[in-house]
């Protein structure tokens, strides 16, 4: 029982990890995108002064896509084994895990929702617009 509350709780933690890497491509390729097209270039260029490591997560936005899709899959994976664990027979913590199941599958699939409209400002537009 409490290797399935582990196992739980390890997915729970890799989708917040996930959720935090798909956000980067965001940052990467949407947020600068956004700023120039409503016309803030003097916005994105004080972000850049202030935040120069978003010029080397936008030179190397194909390795922090890899890097976040696999960890998208893993966390994918993760969740699809998670699906047929057990809850404990207690009441209050089995009320716990079906929370903490219900929790880790909408952070999951909002990770995958940043990572694809990340991915569109990234890879697509950019296609678009020639």
């Amino acid at each position: 029982m409490a290797a399935e509350i582990n196992s739980l709780q390890a997915s729970k933690r890799l989708n917040l990890l996930t959720l935090f890497t798909s956000g980067s491509t965001l940052i990467c390729c949407a947020l600068p995108a956004t700023l120039v097209a409503i016309g803030s270039v003097a916005t994105l260029t004080s972000l850049i002064s202030q935040f120069p490591q978003l010029i080397w997560i936008s030179e190397h936005k194909t390795l922090v896509f890899g890097l976040a899709g696999a960890m998208l899959l893993v966390a994918g994976w993760l969740q699809w084994q998670a699906r047929l664990l057990p809850c404990p027979a207690d009441p209050a913590l089995a009320a716990l895990c079906m929370k903490t199941r219900r929790q880790s599958l909408w952070v999951y699939v909002f990770s995958l929702v940043l990572f694809v409209i990340g991915a569109f400002f990234a890879f697509v537009a950019p296609l678009l617009i020639e």
